[in-house]
């Protein structure tokens, strides 16, 4: 009954979280985000208290269900290790300790130094996430625009095509190594990345040894003919000593289906008569009263508190050459000029707080329908989100990536106050602007400011204008046609969106670039 209950709602869980990854229309997101943010990662970093306590409440309860029902990482690895048709694939192992205990250390210590990208390469819902919408996401996308395709010639427009193109090819190898190594681990061994990697399946684990209901052994049933061992997917079951690591345990129900003889029950430990159960680790001894009991407790305490310290320690740090002929002319692709400061996303609040905050999960990038975000590729923010606007610009009534960012990264903002929020400022380059270089009048990007932040001016000296006519320094009409204006920048007004880059002319490299503010300002 249990296997069947998780696997159902596994399945409707992980189809769900995928759709939501690959969705790129933001239907999904009204209507799904939630299952985003009740991630634990993306809870802690969110400050959601309310998902925190739902997930400990559900794990003191009913052990690490969380695990095999909730999180994608976790369902996958099942998916894996299914498609592997062997019966009676698993044997005990006894639990990897000190590598557990070492990697969830080096993840708490990554969001305490903040660089939460280290930790992102390891966290089940970032990990997950990346897999998805570097690898899964290309290929929906291309099959959207198959059907689009095939909807336009019969004169439907119920789809429309989506530009599919590579955003970072160090995203790409870190989705695809992980994916891989994963893979393989689920394959051969099933939750072996849960049980000796992930730190979300090593916190939970400390405290499923106290849930209520656990899986029970009843060694007066027991006939020891392993079929329980054996399809353990965390091979914590040790049938010579009837015992179960519940640490490892993620209530799959596995176990409860293979026994023949009725030994094996979901149940409380108060309840069970002749359960055996061990809990498989020096952080918790047995408990047969020996003034021990409180290790286990302890060390459940101890790295709750760490990991809300350091949630609580991010919340505080919070507050902190070619031109154009008519289109005739070879297209040249835009190049992304040097910037001496980053630009990150409206709602990132600042570069420091994108960096403590974003796991690099790439479900921002990938809900971008602007093609303005993608993965760094800079140690300090590896794969984390910036903003670059060779591909287009940042619109001011879009605020999609604020609105699923499930870790408050990109913290929720309106279409009203995505509109004041100055994530830099414009910039001119006089040497690469088309009425310097090509004497040729130009003055698009002041045309398509949403902002309406820029300003042409006479490029002669003394040139100025009379009402509608032109006027040199002696006060001679000059033809219009002659007059070159060139552009000035209102730092007040721009809000940095990148329109000006984008839309410039000046190719490759656009005369008018955009430097990021590291502390975001409102106008």
């Amino acid at each position: 009954m249990i296997r069947n209950i998780r696997l159902t709602l596994a399945i409707i869980f992980w189809v769900l979280i995928t759709w939501l990854l690959v969705d790129f229309t933001g239907t999904a997101h009204a209507y799904l985000g939630w299952m985003a943010k009740i991630q634990f990662i993306p809870a802690l970093l969110a400050l959601n208290i309310g998902a925190l306590l739902f997930v400990v409440t559900l794990t003191l309860l009913m052990g690490r269900i969380y695990c095999s029902v909730i999180c994608p990482l976790g369902v996958m690895q099942d998916a894996i290790a299914w498609l592997r048709k062997k019966k009676n694939k698993y044997s005990y192992s006894p639990e990897r300790t000190v590598l557990r205990y070492t990697v969830l250390v080096v993840a708490c210590a990554s969001l305490a130094l903040g660089v939460a990208w280290l930790g992102g390469l390891i966290f089940p819902y970032s990990t997950y996430g990346r897999i998805v919408s570097t690898i899964v996401a290309p290929i929906y996308k291309l099959a959207n625009n198959g059907l689009a395709a095939l909807a336009a010639h019969y004169g439907s427009y119920a789809f429309y095509e989506v530009d599919v193109w590579l955003k970072s090819v160090s995203a790409l190898i870190v989705a695809l190594l992980t994916w891989g190594i994963i893979a393989v681990l689920a394959w051969k061994g099933g939750r072996t990345w849960c049980n000796t990697i992930c730190p979300v399946g090593t916190l939970l684990g400390l405290i499923s040894r106290h849930s209520l209901f656990k899986m029970t052994i009843d060694a007066d049933k027991c006939k020891n003919c392993r079929k329980c061992e054996r399809n353990c997917k965390a091979s914590c079951i040790n049938i010579d000593t009837h015992t179960i690591d519940y640490s490892r345990c993620v209530v799959c129900g596995n176990c409860e289906g293979q026994c023949t003889f009725d030994a094996m029950h979901f149940t409380s430990l108060s309840k069970g008569k002749g359960a055996s159960s061990a809990l498989g680790s020096p952080f918790t001894p047995p408990l047969e009263g020996t003034g021990e009991a409180g290790v286990g407790r302890r060390a459940v305490l101890t790295s709750v508190a760490l990991l809300a310290g350091t949630a609580l320690a991010k919340a505080q740090s919070k507050v902190e050459p070619k031109t154009t002929d008519g289109g005739l002319a070879d297209i040249i692709k835009k190049k992304r000029p040097k910037r001496e400061k980053l630009i990150t996303p409206p709602g990132s609040l600042s570069i420091r707080n994108l960096r403590s905050h974003c796991t690099a999960c790439q479900l921002c990038i990938d809900a971008c329908p602007n093609d303005v975000l993608r993965p760094s590729s800079s140690l300090d923010r590896f794969m984390q989100p910036e903003v670059s606007y060779e591909r287009g610009y940042c619109r001011p009534e879009c605020n999609r990536c604020s609105q699923v960012c499930p870790t408050s990264a990109i913290q929720p903002v309106s279409v009203e106050e995505r509109t004041a929020i100055q994530v830099g400022h414009a910039v001119w380059t006089r040497d690469l602007c088309i009425p310097v270089k090509d004497e040729k009048p130009c003055g698009l990007c002041a045309r398509k400011c949403p902002a309406q932040a820029i300003q042409m001016v006479p490029l002669q000296a003394g040139v100025h204008q009379d009402g509608w006519r032109w006027r040199d320094a002696d006060n001679q009409e000059i033809p219009r046609e002659k007059v070159l204006l060139i552009p000035v920048v209102n730092e007040e007004k721009c809000i940095g969106c990148g329109a000006c880059e984008n839309l410039c002319p000046s190719n490759p490299i656009s005369a008018i670039h955009v430097e990021g503010h590291e502390v975001h300002r409102e106008i």
